[in-house]
């Protein structure tokens, strides 16, 4: 059985009366609660803002060795070439 979150924080936010009702409305065509579809549009939002930047702390020995992998030639990598190229189907 699957075991809920406490939710233990608040997200007060003021609308104009034309962006509450067409938040309504997109709840209501999704058969969701306000609250419901507000946690699901912030999220995913928030995960678009923040999946390029990520921080990936390295210490000087790391930093060192990807700066030396970056500096090293292209290797040529036909299949993946081949595989970039591709419609991903998705991106249209």
């Amino acid at each position: 059985m699957a075991r809920t979150q406490t939710k233990e924080s608040r997200l007060a936010v003021r609308l104009t009366s034309d962006q509450r009702a067409r938040v309504d409305q997109a709840a209501a065509a999704e058969g969701r609660t306000v609250t419901e579809f507000a946690i699901a549009a912030l999220s995913e939002r928030a995960g678009h803002v923040l999946a390029d930047r990520r921080v990936f702390p390295l210490d000087d020995e790391q930093w060192d060795r990807f700066t030396e992998m970056l500096d090293q030639p292209v290797t040529r990598r036909p299949r993946l070439a081949e595989l970039l190229a591709r419609d991903p189907g998705w991106a249209e």
